[in-house]
C-alpha cells in the first residue's frame, strides 16, 4: 500500500490469542477474508486481486505535510467494489508527525465525505513523516483516530512493524481505542502471493489486520493483500445476500451513501439489461471470447466501458472484443459517484484513452501513462532519467534508475505477456499495442 516500502519480515511467531479473540462489534462471519487496498494507483475503477476477495479498504485523501490530497478515485472504487458484492472500507494518510492543528482540520473534512457505512473502518496511515517524539505522534494519531470514533467510523492504525516501535506508543492506542485496533504490513516476499502464510506473521500486539503481500492476486497486476484476523471488516456491514434473478452477492450496510447506492443499483441489474455505457468486469472463471479465441489473463478481473450490444454479446471498448454477458459482471449502470473536496467537486470516469492501436509509443502514449499514474508533470514527454519510467520500474519490480533499457523492457512485456526480447521496435511493438489496449480501457499497464 501507499509507500510500498515495508520491510520483509521473516519473524516466525506462535499463533497468540489474539487471532481467536473476536472484535465485540465484529461479524465473526468475516474472520479469516481476504482482502485488498486500493488508492490511485489502481485506477478509476480499482483493483480486488482475487475471485475470493471480500473486502477493499480505499484511501480517500492524505495529509502530506504542507499537502493534503483528496484521491479522485475514491468514490468510484467504493462504488465498484460494492457492486461486485464485497465490503468497502476507508483510510487516510497521515503524514504530518505531530500536527494536531493540521489533523483537527482536514482529517475532520475527509470524514465529511467519507462513502462507505458507518461503523466501516476508517483506518489513519501512519508510516511516514514521524517526529522524534514518540508521545507527540502518538497524541496526534489519537487525535485522528478519536475523530474517527465520533463520527460514527471503526479507527483503526495502519503501519509497518518497524516505523510502529520506533515512533508510535501503541499501548497507549490499545488503553484509549481497545484492543486489536492495528493493521499491520509485514511481506513475507515481494513476489506474488495468494494466500497469507502464517509463518512469516509479525511478532506483534492488538493486531485486527495483516497487510501480507504487496503483490497480491490471481488477475495480472498485483495488489496489497490483506487477511482479516478477528472479523473487524464485517463492522458497518450485517449481512449478505444472493438475488434469485440475477446470481449476484449484495452486501447489506447499516447506513447508505451515494457510491453504495450506485453500487447496489449496479448489482441489482440483471445481466440482460446490459446496455452501451454500463460498465462491467471481465469474471475470472471467463475463459473465451465470443468467437471462441482465448481471453488473455490480463483482461480478466479488469473492467471496461460496454461500447455496443448484440444480443446475448457486448463488445468492450479500448479492447474491442465481443464477450457473452454471462462472463462479465456489471459495476455501473452510468450512475458515477462523486467526493467532493474543499473548493472543488471531483467526478471520476470510466473513460479511457482512446488511442490509436498502432504499436508506436509517441506523445499521447506518454501523456496517458502519466494521467494514469496520477504523475505531476503530465506534458507528454519523456527525460533522461525519468520519473514516468521510474514510477513503471517500481510497479514491475526492476531497477529504478528512470532508463527505459532491455531489463525494463522486457519485464514489461512479461507483464503483459508478449514475447520477451528486451527490444522496442521503432515500428510496430506488441508491447506497446498492449499497453495501449489497457490504456484505451482505463486500466495501469503495468
Amino acid at each position: 500500500m501507499k509507500l510500498k516500502n515495508k520491510i520483509l519480515l521473516g519473524v516466525i511467531s506462535l499463533i497468540a490469542p489474539f487471532f481467536i479473540a473476536l472484535n465485540a462489534n465484529a461479524s465473526t462471519s468475516t474472520k479469516g477474508d481476504y482482502g485488498v487496498d486500493n488508492s490511485t494507483y489502481q485506477g478509476t475503477l480499482g483493483n480486488l486481486g482475487s475471485a475470493d476477495t471480500k473486502f477493499n479498504i480505499v484511501q480517500i485523501g492524505g495529509i502530506y505535510n504542507n499537502s493534503v490530497i483528496y484521491q479522485s478515485t475514491y468514490a468510484t472504487q467504493v462504488q465498484y467494489t460494492i457492486a461486485q458484492g464485497r465490503r468497502a472500507h476507508s483510510y487516510i494518510f497521515l503524514a504530518d508527525g505531530s500536527n494536531q492543528t493540521r489533523t483537527k482540520r482536514y482529517v475532520a473534512d475527509m470524514l465529511s465525505k467519507i462513502q462507505t457505512p458507518k461503523n466501516s473502518i476508517v483506518a489513519i496511515d501512519y508510516e511516514s513523516g514521524a517526529t522524534s517524539d514518540v508521545e507527540a505522534n502518538t497524541a496526534n494519531i489519537k487525535v485522528a483516530m478519536q475523530l474517527v470514533k465520533d463520527a460514527g467510523y471503526t479507527p483503526v492504525l495502519y503501519s509497518y512493524r518497524p516505523y510502529l516501535k520506533s515512533y508510535v506508543n501503541t499501548d497507549e492506542i490499545a488503553n484509549v481505542f481497545g484492543t486489536n485496533k492495528i493493521w499491520i504490513a509485514s511481506y513475507k516476499t515481494t513476489s506474488r502471493q495468494t494466500t497469507a502464510d502464517f509463518n512469516y506473521f509479525p511478532t506483534f500486539d492488538n493486531v485486527a489486520i495483516w497487510q501480507f503481500a504487496d503483490n497480491y492476486g490471481t488477475n495480472s497486476i498485483g495488489v496489497d493483500g490483506d487477511i482479516d484476523l478477528t472479523g473487524i471488516t464485517g463492522n458497518g456491514y450485517n449481512s449478505t445476500t444472493t438475488a434469485s434473478n440475477t446470481g449476484a452477492t449484495t452486501v447489506k450496510t447499516d447506513s447508505t451513501t451515494t457510491a453504495i447506492k450506485a453500487g447496489q443499483a449496479a448489482n441489482n441489474t440483471a445481466k440482460s439489461s446490459i446496455a452501451a455505457g454500463y460498465v462491467v468486469k471481465v469474471n475470472y472463471s471467463a475463459t473465451k471470447w465470443s468467437n471462441g479465441s482465448t481471453i488473455p489473463s490480463w483482461v480478466k478481473g479488469n473492467s471496461y466501458t460496454v461500447q455496443q450490444v448484440s444480443g446475448s454479446k457486448v463488445l468492450l471498448k479500448g479492447i474491442l472484443s465481443w464477450i457473452d454477458k454471462s462472463n462479465v459482471e456489471i459495476l455501473s449502470t452510468g450512475k458515477v459517484a462523486t467526493t467532493t473536496s474543499t473548493g472543488s467537486t471531483v467526478k471520476t470516469s470510466t473513460i479511457g484513452y482512446n488511442l490509436v492501436v498502432d504499436g508506436k509509443w509517441g506523445t499521447s502514449v506518454t501523456l496517458a501513462l502519466q494521467k494514469i499514474y496520477n504523475m505531476k508533470y503530465q506534458d507528454g514527454k519523456i527525460s533522461s532519467p525519468s520519473s514516468l519510467i521510474k514510477v513503471i520500474q517500481k510497479h514491475l519490480g526492476v531497477t529504478q534508475d528512470g532508463l527505459l533499457g532491455p531489463d525494463t523492457i522486457s519485464a514489461g512485456q512479461r507483464k503483459l505477456g508478449t514475447p520477451v526480447d528486451g527490444k522496442i521496435s521503432s515500428g510496430y511493438s506488441n508491447m506497446v499495442a498492449a499497453m495501449q489496449k489497457k490504456l484505451n480501457a482505463g486500466v495501469e499497464p503495468f
